[in-house]
């Protein structure tokens, strides 16, 4: 009967060790610089996927501030959101967090110095979406690709033209003249962010699907 009655007490500790062991594996270990995913409900997100053969249409930057993580992005403005409140705004709230695979060596606390001082000079900077390459306005990718680019020099993905995507579905052709009318800029540099996705460059750290 002793060892019944001690049992029944540790039967209850033992399942919360196994409780915080499982929580622990589910909690994903986010770093400064690490590239996240999702799928936008921006009424251009369907054409992104289209033209760029990806499953994601949005991506920014995970930072820490204050104890808490936020994710640098171009959307409205460029701006620090919440990771919380980025993951609600994505579709089913999916998403997929990429790593430099030698970001030890890179990613030090000077060059993570330099990033948010570069981002900082993107900050309040509107979206461009007319896809421009240029620092007075800017898309998701272009800023996590360039920010990388001038404070790491590492080149995320190769810069592409908007004419080497699929451009001959009918949904994105009508979404192209929409914005641009009869003078599509086919020879604009782009980068999409399916271009970082697939860099052999990053590797997957977590994924929410």
């Amino acid at each position: 009967m002793k060892k019944k009655k001690e049992l029944k007490l540790f039967l209850p500790l033992i399942f919360l060790f196994f409780l915080s062991c499982t929580l622990k594996k589910q909690t994903p270990e986010f770093k400064n610089g690490d590239i996240i995913f999702q799928i936008s409900k921006s009424n251009q997100s369907k054409a992104i996927q289209i033209a760029t053969n990806s499953k994601y249409s949005h991506v920014g930057i995970i930072f820490k501030k204050n104890g808490k993580y936020y994710v640098y992005e171009a959307i409205r403005r460029v701006t620090y959101t919440p990771l919380s409140e980025w993951i609600k705004r994505g579709e089913n709230g999916e998403y997929v967090v990429k790593r430099l695979k030698n970001a030890k060596q890179i990613l030090t606390p000077q060059t993570l110095r330099k990033m948010k001082k570069e981002g900082k000079k993107f900050f309040g900077k509107p979206y461009d979406l007319y896809f421009e390459w240029s620092d007075d306005k800017l898309y998701c990718s272009e800023l996590v690709w360039k920010i990388y680019k001038r404070s790491a020099g590492v080149e995320i993905g190769e810069l592409r033209k908007l004419k080497d995507f699929n451009l001959s579905n009918k949904y994105v052709r009508k979404k192209l003249t929409e914005r641009f009318g009869a003078k599509i800029p086919l020879n604009e540099p782009v980068i999409s962010p399916a271009d970082l996705f697939n860099s052999p460059k990053l590797i997957t750290v977590y994924k929410r699907d």
